[in-house]
C-alpha cells in the first residue's frame, strides 16, 4: 500500500489527513500486542466526516496508522508540548499511557529512522506538492488539517475536551481572518463546545507549513469523538444523525468561509511581497 492517497481539486484549501490511516505492514503489526492491535487511537471516520464538504478541495490523506510512524510529529523527535504528557514519532504507549508493542519490540532509532524515509518524509512531500500546486493556482493555499480525538483521555488533558478544538499555534500560522472564521462558525453553532489553542494549539503539520506571510495558512481542527460518534470504545461506530449535524451545522459552513477568504488572502500576499 501506498503511504498516502491524493485527491487534487481546485479549491485553495487542503485538507489533511493524517491520522485516518489503518494500516500496518505485517512486519510491524506482528510487534504490536493486544492493547496496540486495537488501534484505539485513530482519527475514526474523518475522512466520511468531511467527504463532499468542499466539492474542489484537495484531500492528503495518509494510510499508514499512527504507531507505524506519527505523520503529525517533528521528524527530529522534538516534543510538540513540552512539559505535557504526549506521544512521540513513534509512539511506545497509547493515549492512555499503556504500553502498545510486546515485550522487546519497542521500535529502535533504526525503526525510526527507516519509517521516517517509507512513511513519514514520503506523505510530507505529497502535502508539500500540493501546497506548492494549490499557491501556484490561487496565489495563497489554506491548509486546514483534520482530527478527531476521544473527548475523555486523561493521561492528556483534563477533564472533557470541547467538541471543536481549533490550533494555530498561537495565531501565528495563518491570517487572523482565517482564524476568526473558523472560531467564529464554530461559536455560532448552537449546542457545540469550542476552544481556541487550548490543549491542541496545532501539531507539527500546522506549525510547518503556516507561513502566512508567504501566503500559506495553516489551521488545525481537532474534533471530539463524541460529536460524530455512537461510541468512543469499539467500535468507534459512525453516528449518521450526529455527524450529519456537525457536519451542516459547523464544518460546511466553515470551509465554505475559508475557500470564500482566498481571494484577499491572496491579494495581502501579493502587495505584502515574500517574507524576508
Amino acid at each position: 500500500m501506498t503511504p498516502f492517497q491524493v485527491r487534487r481539486g481546485s479549491s485553495p484549501v487542503i485538507l489533511g489527513l493524517p491520522h485516518t490511516g489503518t494500516h500496518v505492514p505485517p512486519e510491524i503489526s506482528a510487534r504490536l500486542n493486544a492493547e496496540g492491535l486495537r488501534l484505539r487511537d485513530t482519527d475514526w471516520h474523518i475522512e466520511r466526516l468531511y467527504d463532499g464538504l468542499l466539492a474542489d478541495a484537495t484531500i492528503v490523506r495518509a494510510t499508514f496508522h499512527r504507531y507505524v510512524i506519527d505523520a503529525n510529529r517533528d521528524p527530529d523527535g522534538v516534543s510538540l508540548y513540552p512539559g505535557q504528557n504526549t506521544t512521540g514519532l513513534v509512539p511506545e504507549t497509547d493515549f492512555d499511557d499503556q504500553p502498545i508493542w510486546r515485550e522487546g519490540e519497542a521500535p529502535t532509532p533504526d525503526d525510526t529512522a527507516e519509517r521516517l524515509a517509507a512513511f513519514h518524509a514520503p506523505y510530507h512531500a505529497a502535502l508539500a506538492a500540493e501546497i506548492d500546486r494549490v499557491k501556484a493556482i490561487h496565489g495563497t493555499a489554506i491548509l486546514y488539517d483534520c482530527h478527531s480525538i476521544r473527548s475523555v483521555v486523561p493521561f492528556l488533558f483534563e477533564g472533557t475536551l470541547p467538541d471543536l478544538n481549533v490550533g494555530t499555534a498561537g495565531g501565528t500560522t495563518c491570517d487572523p481572518r482565517i482564524e476568526a472564521a473558523t472560531i467564529g462558525a464554530c461559536r455560532a453553532a448552537a449546542g457545540y463546545t469550542s476552544v481556541l489553542n487550548g490543549r491542541f494549539k496545532g501539531g507539527w503539520t500546522t506549525r510547518h507549513y503556516g507561513r502566512p506571510a508567504d501566503g500559506v495558512h495553516a489551521i488545525q481542527m481537532e474534533i471530539a469523538q463524541v460529536a460524530y460518534l455512537s461510541t468512543e470504545a469499539p467500535p468507534f461506530a459512525y453516528d449518521t444523525e450526529k455527524a450529519d449535524r456537525l457536519r451542516g451545522a459547523v464544518l460546511a459552513p466553515l470551509l465554505s468561509a475559508l475557500e470564500a477568504l482566498a481571494p484577499a488572502l491572496a491579494n495581502a500576499s501579493r502587495a505584502e511581497g515574500p517574507a524576508r
